[in-house]
């Protein structure tokens, strides 16, 4: 099952969203034409007086590095996608910006006092790797709004509360409390100890919440002691201390341990962001909110596997659900690339130097292009993200990996740069 295609007019109003046949039956008859590849948009050759289309619902799972989209019709989700966050990278950069300038600071100009008493930041500020993953989300949301009828957002408000999870036995919390009491807990450490058993790697078996340092030996609770294992590894390990336990196995020993102590920077990049982009997208439409103990209380109810869209799809109060895709947009954070205009090796010498000029025959880099070669060494059809050069040889960034020196004679544009990268899941 597919997605369902976004429909406009001719005066680029948003219709009913349509089954794939129905739009191939569109296209065949000559009725509307492709307005754009990714999300999947047809445009009709006509305008449509007082279309008056069901209204729709957007929801959102926000997170560090995915966040899912669905749109449902009542309780039909008729498109999905997974948005991948760059925030890491942003962070790396401008690390690598700092220690850079820092350097050349104390090269050429060690005169100067340090200027640090009169920098202001607003209220509300975010470091720009947080405010990245709350702009990008409003610029899907607006997409979206552009190619169908959404009148109401839903997203997952949930807080990570650390102190809950470096003390799980810690009073007051509302979440501590009826059916989904330790669901925040349990679901952190699913995603990071990738949902496996950590002493046999065992998935899609029951997993069991585990003491690496067992609490009948003074063990805390701390989510940093907590790990996930199978039935059969917790009963074998028992009240042993893990360096017994895994005395045969000193990688797996060595790694369990790294990963116990990996800090809560997922879950405080959720918290700092979930407040900035609920008043972002409450500008927007009309916007509710719901748990994350909801959510998965609402997946476990419907048996669903665990993915970022699905994860969306059950945000807020659910009573059925019915998925009619299965196959979700993948879109993944690239950028508009950088205004350097001198490359540099990894000691700062120049290797490279760009040209002013970016577009060559017609195509830009980062365009998604297909390329249908019927002669030389590579012969076949491509799709992919192309490198331009100013010879016309471009290389193109398919699945399977980089084809280099493809003639631009070959190419034809389908989509053209927008700071994202697509694919389906």
């Amino acid at each position: 099952m597919q997605n369902y295609v976004f429909v406009i007019d001719q005066n680029k109003q948003p219709l009913n969203p349509i089954p794939a046949a129905r739009a191939r039956e569109l296209l065949t008859k000559q009725k509307a034409a492709v307005y754009r590849m990714y999300p999947f948009v047809l445009i009709l050759k006509h305008a449509v007086d007082n279309p008056n289309p069901k209204p729709l619902t957007i929801k959102l799972d926000p997170g560090s590095r995915f966040t899912g989209i669905t749109i449902l019709d009542e309780n039909k989700v008729i498109w999905a996608a997974e948005l991948e966050h760059r925030g890491w990278q942003i962070k790396n950069s401008l690390l690598s910006r700092r220690s850079l300038r820092k350097c050349r600071r104390s090269r050429k100009t060690r005169y100067r006092q340090p200027r640090f008493d009169n920098r202001k930041r607003p209220e509300g500020w975010l470091p720009p790797s947080l405010m990245h993953r709350v702009l990008t989300v409003e610029t899907w949301v607006k997409r979206l709004c552009l190619y169908s009828p959404i009148t109401q957002i839903a997203m997952e408000l949930v807080k990570f509360d650390t102190q809950k999870m470096q003390n799980p036995e810690i009073d007051g919390v509302e979440y501590q409390q009826g059916e989904r009491a330790g669901y925040e807990v349990r679901e952190y450490l699913l995603e990071k100890w990738g949902r496996k058993c950590a002493y046999c790697d065992k998935e899609d078996v029951a997993l069991q919440i585990e003491h690496i340092h067992p609490r009948s030996k003074g063990g805390s609770n701390r989510v940093s002691n907590l790990t996930l294992s199978c039935e059969r590894c917790n009963i074998k390990k028992g009240t042993k201390f893990i360096d017994e336990f895994l005395h045969k196995d000193a990688s797996r020993l060595e790694k369990i341990k790294r990963q116990a102590k990996q800090p809560l920077k997922d879950a405080a990049a959720v918290n700092s962001t979930r407040w900035t982009l609920f008043r972002t997208l409450k500008n927007i439409l009309p916007t509710t909110t719901g748990t994350g103990g909801q959510t998965k209380y609402n997946r476990t109810r419907f048996e669903l596997a665990k993915h970022h869209w699905v994860d969306a799809a059950c945000v807020g109060e659910v009573e059925n659900l019915n998925l009619l895709t299965q196959q979700p947009l993948k879109i993944k954070c690239t950028g508009w690339g950088t205004r350097q205009m001198c490359g540099t090796d990894k000691y700062g010498f120049a290797t490279r130097h760009r040209e002013r000029k970016q577009i060559h025959f017609g195509f830009k880099t980062g365009d998604i292009i297909k390329a249908v070669v019927t002669s030389g060494k590579k012969v076949g059809i491509y799709i992919g993200r192309v490198l331009c050069r100013k010879t016309g040889s471009f290389d193109i960034a398919t699945k399977s990996g980089r084809v280099a020196g493809v003639s631009h004679r070959f190419c034809i544009s389908i989509h053209k740069k927008d700071g994202y990268s697509y694919g389906f899941g």
